[in-house]
């Protein structure tokens, strides 16, 4: 991102009010935990809340964890350079958490572990645990600072907030209630934040359909520009955004995801039993497709507003990201504090995820680096927990300031990060459902899939795919009217003088790598970046698989509870249910049950109590 961009709209002091009271209510919940859990003795209490949460506070705080302001951000701008195709991924999150429901929960909650990691040396041993533990912290430390730096950049860019100022105040706000409060305080500021984001989406979608004169006006803007392509069947992998790249590819993810990360598994294992556990899985997809919903159509309004004038391309924002917070300022900037409103919604996603990354970091290092190499006592561990907190906090602060310079490969950092997901559940994957995967395999499968996949990603950054895959959508600027200062809320000296037709595919193609091109560019390296993601998992598994058939592992004697069992599962327990009502049924219904227990298969004819005389004619 450049700096270039023009700040005609400034906060003003009700959306600082509004952005603080954000702020501080996330500290007060802090204080109250630390305050309402103050005889707390074990860092299990700090950092699993004790295993006493219920299913409705874990639910929204699962939504809130990876919706982060990013996606506050990103979804819309997405909706409006390529279309809403992207509300496909409503099916990956149901396929999501059937599957985290029914194979990776059971087995984590059986184990009652702290840390996902401890699994890996349960099954396997310590190398693949340490290689699963630092892999995690190097992605999530450097995922979480992006996290914090990414909107407030796109945000003082266009509504004037400082920029430092943001940042260093949440991180600062953030680290304070996890320090204090542990994941009970994480997890009802989680609650909280969803509130806020859902409001702060609610109030661009109220005002802009207000504006625009009704929802069927804006959904007929949309289907006319193209942006409602939702039915594209197209199986080619190479396509960006199809049913099969977002569902497929996106359940891949996003398994990643629910399935094995820490921040994830560990709330859900925090639930006071199983059940429980289940229902925040699927109460949660509520909020997801709350969410996902809300940024779908935020995105649609975005482009109804400004389908004849695109900001981006008239040089009245730097970035995509950009868009929505320049909306905000167009069409609430005469409402103080929605704007406030709308910022607080992006920040609420920061904290929400950066507040999951510190205690996740915090748990990991407790239980994988610290309790299996020192002896210390539960009440010594609670305070190194509540240190590390801290320490972590600080960390990705830091983290957010070295985002600062590193300018264009932003993007990149978080395509190679995210990817480190697939590998990883491809080595969970094969301890949980493969009882002769040994630890040679599941090592050989995930540096394998790291190999792979990181070959792929930088492939696809060095070499973009073709335009006619990527397939960004019409962005005109022939309506705009840079002339007449009501026409637009900003304007700028150096904004072309001649109404012009240019899709993002232009901005594109100046950045594509010119001169001779490897044999893979438009192919390999062209995929779908949704499948990075299966790219890793699938070669993790199947080189996993093949190794630990050539050492031995035929031979290999698991543990029930390391593995998956039938009993685990709720399709089980369904069948069985089921299976035991038309028995029961059956039962009833057959007349000829008793009179076969007495007389065998005989003619039910020649069967009769009064015809039995042999027992009235045997001698007793």
């Amino acid at each position: 991102m450049t700096g270039d961009s023009v700040v005609a709209g400034s906060f003003v002091a009700a959306d600082y009010v509004v952005f603080a009271l954000m702020l501080a209510i996330s500290a007060a919940v802090g204080v109250y935990y630390a305050w309402a859990d103050r005889g707390q003795k074990s860092s299990r209490d700090f950092l699993m809340g004790g295993r006493r949460l219920t299913f409705l506070p874990i639910s929204l705080s699962l939504t809130a964890s990876f919706m982060s302001a990013i996606t506050v951000l990103s979804n819309p701008a997405e909706v409006y350079r390529y279309g809403a195709s992207i509300g496909f991924y409503g099916f990956s999150y149901l396929l999501t958490m059937m599957i985290t429901s029914e194979i990776y929960l059971p087995v984590f909650y059986r184990l009652a572990i702290t840390s996902t990691y401890e699994y890996l040396e349960l099954r396997f041993n310590r190398a693949t645990r340490l290689l699963g533990t630092l892999l995690f912290l190097v992605q999530t430390v450097l995922y979480t600072g992006i996290v914090i730096y990414a909107p407030a950049l796109a945000l003082n860019q266009v509504t004037g907030m400082n920029l430092w100022g943001a940042v260093i105040s949440t991180g600062v706000v953030c680290t304070f209630y996890c320090t204090m409060g542990g994941l009970k305080a994480v997890v009802w500021t989680d609650v909280f934040q969803v509130g806020v984001m859902l409001a702060g989406f609610l109030s661009v979608i109220i005002r802009s359909v207000v504006l625009q004169g009704g929802i069927l006006r804006i959904i007929s803007d949309s289907q006319q520009g193209g942006r409602l392509n939702f039915w594209d069947f197209d199986l080619n992998p190479l396509k960006r955004h199809t049913f099969w790249t977002t569902t497929i590819g996106g359940t891949f993810v996003w398994v990643s995801i629910y399935g094995i990360n820490q921040a994830q598994v560990q709330r859900y294992i925090s639930c006071k039993n199983i059940t429980n556990a289940r229902l925040s899985l699927y109460l949660n997809l509520l909020g997801l497709c709350s969410i996902l919903l809300c940024s779908v159509f935020a995105g649609m309004c975005l482009y109804s507003i400004y389908k004849t004038c695109d900001p981006w391309t008239a040089g009245l924002v730097s970035a995509p990201d950009q868009l929505m917070p320049y909306l905000v300022m167009d069409i609430l900037g005469d409402y103080p504090g929605l704007p406030g409103l709308f910022v607080a919604a992006a920040f609420s996603g920061s904290l929400s995820t950066v507040s999951s990354s510190i205690n996740a970091l915090a748990a990991v290092t407790v239980e994988d680096l610290i309790k299996p190499y020192f002896d210390v006592s539960e009440k010594h561990l609670s305070w190194i927990s509540k240190g590390l907190s801290l320490v972590y906090g600080v960390l990705c602060i830091g983290m957010a300031g070295l985002a600062s310079f590193m300018g264009g490969i932003l993007q990149a950092v978080i395509s190679i990060f995210g990817i480190i997901g697939g590998p990883l559940l491809g080595m969970f994957t094969l301890g949980i459902l493969c009882p002769f995967a040994n630890s040679k395999g599941a090592l050989s499968g995930l540096i394998s899939g790291l190999v792979i996949s990181l070959w792929v990603s930088i492939g696809a950054q060095m070499y973009p795919p073709p335009l006619e895959m990527t397939r960004p959508l019409l962005l005109t600027t022939e309506g705009c009217n840079f002339t007449a200062p009501d026409s637009l809320n900003w304007t700028s000296t150096d904004l072309p003088t001649q109404p012009t037709i240019i899709t993002s595919a232009t901005t594109q193609n100046t950045q594509r790598t010119t001169g001779t091109k490897p044999l893979l560019a438009d192919s390999w390296y062209s995929l779908s970046y949704l499948y990075f993601s299966p790219i890793g998992t699938m070669t993790a598994i199947s080189v996993g698989l093949i190794v630990s058939l050539f050492t031995g592992g035929c031979g290999l004697r698991v543990g029930s509870k390391l593995t998956l069992m039938k009993e685990d599962t709720t399709f089980y327990h369904l069948f069985k249910f089921f299976k035991g009502r038309v028995k029961t049924r059956t039962g009833e219904l057959d007349l000829t049950k008793n009179r076969e227990e007495k007389c065998g298969n005989m003619n039910p004819a020649f069967c009769d109590v009064e015809l039995n005389l042999t027992k009235s004619i045997n001698p007793k």
